[in-house]
């Protein structure tokens, strides 16, 4: 078991803490040993390079969602986990070695029929699928996902398997590829000379999800009236402020939202697609690598974010 933790230590410099040795978990805890954790591209950028006032200019900062660990000690009164189970942990602590955690806090038992490496990334993967069940995505609809870092990439999956039609855009032949693999119906590269019309030809979309933040796209979805009537624009990328034509809503009927997060019910949703293969994580995997590359990591992130996707660690 490691005994350190990641933590940003100042602007865009990465620091390791000494957690010290772990202690003995109290009535209804558990002590976790992490095995794996997954950097959450969108929330640790901007805490690491202070945008949209994440992390708030405090240092040193902890950030992160999702790890999976091994149950190593349970406390008196635990009824619902045993030594040695393997579980996912989406309490907003960063990445660290070892936990103490509550046995009723924002855990999921992970079956053997699925692969915990990749069930280190379930916190991006919960916050789209929220979104997508949130806003009432359904069978027939027509979806377009802009962009596919790793939560459009994830939203797209998780609209396909509620049985929409599902288009994405993207600028980056990376996120691309992996939206082809994973198996939206129609990919497009947004610097295409033909993408607008595609994208006119292909719509109205009864729902739009906003993942990458352009400041003019919700002009576009109004100038080019790519918004069906009663549609949905999801907000899922961080902004710091919302500007819209008042007409995008006007006579349409159609609504703005965002959502973030997750709870104990999406995590039991996707574990249950990914084990029925309708949402494949591995499918935007970029690197799975020792948590000691975690600085090269993180310096990707600052300046090469383009060429990473879905990121895991390795702790064991």
């Amino acid at each position: 078991m490691r005994n350190t933790g990641l933590v940003f230590a100042s602007r865009g410099e990465l620091g390791i803490e000494d957690l010290g040795d772990p202690p003995q978990p109290g009535p209804g805890q558990l002590l976790l040993e992490t095995l794996f954790s997954g950097i959450t591209n969108g929330t640790e950028r901007h805490a690491f390079l202070l945008e949209h006032g994440y992390g708030g200019g405090r240092y040193p900062s902890k950030h992160g969602y999702q790890q999976v660990g091994r149950v190593a000690v349970v406390g008196k009164g635990v009824t619902q986990y045993s030594k040695g189970d393997v579980v996912f942990y989406g309490g907003y602590v960063g990445h660290n070695g070892w936990n103490i955690v509550g046995e009723n806090d924002l855990l999921l038992k992970l079956p053997d029929d699925v692969d915990p490496i990749y069930c280190a990334l379930f916190g991006v993967a919960g916050v789209p699928l929220r979104g997508v069940r949130r806003m009432g995505v359904a069978a027939g609809d027509n979806v377009w996902v802009v962009g596919q870092g790793p939560i459009g990439h994830l939203c797209a999956q998780a609209a396909r398997a509620s049985g929409a039609r599902v288009t994405v855009t993207d600028l980056l032949d990376l996120r691309l590829a992996a939206a082809s693999k994973a198996g939206a119906h129609v990919v497009l590269n947004a610097a295409d000379a033909g993408t607008e019309a595609a994208l006119r030809a292909g719509g109205p979309y009864d729902y739009v999800f906003d993942c990458c933040s352009a400041e003019n796209l919700l002009y576009q979805i109004f100038e080019q009236r790519l918004l069906a009537h009663g549609g949905t624009v999801g907000l899922m990328a961080v902004r710091d402020t919302v500007r819209y034509p008042w007409s995008l809503l006007h006579g349409t009927e159609a609504r703005i939202e965002t959502s973030c997060h997750f709870d104990k019910d999406d995590l039991r949703v996707l574990l249950f697609l990914v084990q029925q293969g309708m949402v494949d994580i591995e499918a935007m995997v970029s690197h799975a690598v020792s948590i000691d590359e975690a600085p090269r990591m993180y310096d990707m992130l600052a300046h090469r974010s383009g060429e990473m996707l879905g990121v895991i660690f390795d702790w064991r």
